[in-house]
């Protein structure tokens, strides 16, 4: 399986993280969910011009995973 690759959205919350959504998506990828989570406080403050109450990081990853099926197909 390949390296994964990690995004962080800046979610914009009303009060109390409630009802959040994406709103940007920070234009840098990184190569571990730790290395993410470390950029997230900057990222937050490089990102506070967005008019929500509250912001909130999420790292994911982006990396497509497949499960490879190595069930044999039944005999016709």
């Amino acid at each position: 399986m390949g390296p994964f690759v990690y995004v962080m959205a800046i979610m914009g919350c009303g009060d109390g993280t409630a009802q959040c959504t994406e709103a940007r998506i920070v234009p840098t990828r990184f190569e571990t969910m730790a290395a993410c989570q470390q950029a997230a406080q900057a990222e937050l403050i490089r990102n506070g011009d967005l008019d929500f109450p509250e912001l909130m990081a999420s790292c994911r990853s982006t990396t497509a995973q497949f499960v490879m099926n190595t069930a044999k197909a039944p005999a016709r």
